[in-house]
């Protein structure tokens, strides 16, 4: 059986790993990738919690945390294919649109 430290540590590398990746990344399809990724980290860590503590709690917040990452993700992609036609470059720092 593996144990809940072994949950988190995966759940903080994951998250450690997003992070780095919208940092570091210039491809809005990337940066909204490792958002994803940072937000499934976060659910796996709800989960091994959730299972130490023997409560359904966090398997309900992991729910609503998936619903509104897949509406999140269905409107950012509209908004990159968007933007796309628009502008034919993917690289964050070209969008003036985005300025005020």
């Amino acid at each position: 059986m593996v144990t809940i430290p072994a949950f988190l540590i995966v759940a903080v590398v994951l998250f450690g790993i997003g992070t780095v990746g919208v940092m570091i990344s210039r491809n809005i399809i990337i940066l909204f990738m490792c958002v994803e990724l940072m937000l499934n980290a976060a659910n796996l860590a709800l989960i091994a919690f959730s299972r130490a503590l023997n409560v359904v709690d966090g398997h309900v917040i992991v729910f609503l945390v998936l619903t509104v990452a897949a509406a999140e993700a269905a409107v950012g992609l509209a908004m990159v294919i968007t933007i796309y036609r628009n502008r034919e470059t993917m690289n964050i720092d070209r969008f003036s649109i985005l300025k005020w």
